[in-house]
């Protein structure tokens, strides 16, 4: 794909990141992609659904499954405007993604290169390619702006 590709595939991303920036949930979004097609779009819904899982590659991962009927996603990129967490990376290794796409980087959580890389552990079964930066300052930009307001409301 080229960069126009990824800047169209991240920017549905981002909308989904507004949608749950409009649910109070931390705006992160993520699309799942078959030869340039929308498998399944999501964003994070753990508040909503009282669920510490529902991250929005989760969430993609779990549409994916169901509309494809097959619990592999071989083939598939997948777009965050994240850095994908310890949790969504064991998901997207054993889900058999072939490439992750991520915006901002996450320097607390983020296991695709910021804390560790798991997707590199050559101990595990399954890699994919990954590539961060992807629209990086709108994607950072809107998680610092949902935290700006949060810090905001409480004062």
């Amino acid at each position: 794909m080229n960069q126009l590709d990824h800047q169209h595939w991240m920017k549905i991303a981002l909308d989904e990141a507004n949608q749950a920036a409009l649910q109070n949930e931390v705006p992160v979004g993520a699309v799942l992609v078959l030869n340039n097609q929308e498998i399944a779009r999501g964003h994070n819904m753990p508040i909503q659904k009282h669920d510490p899982s529902a991250h929005a590659e989760i969430m993609v991962l779990r549409k994916a499954a169901t509309e494809l009927e097959n619990y592999r996603l071989p083939g598939l990129s997948l777009y965050v405007t994240l850095e994908p967490c310890l949790m969504c990376a064991g998901a997207i290794m054993n889900s058999r993604i072939a490439n992750v796409y991520f915006g901002a980087s996450d320097s607390k959580t983020g296991v695709a290169g910021s804390v560790m890389n798991a997707f590199e552990n050559t101990q595990l079964n399954h890699h994919c390619s990954i590539e961060g930066g992807i629209m990086a300052e709108e994607c950072a930009s809107i998680l610092k702006d949902f935290f700006k307001i949060k810090r905001i409301v409480k004062e």
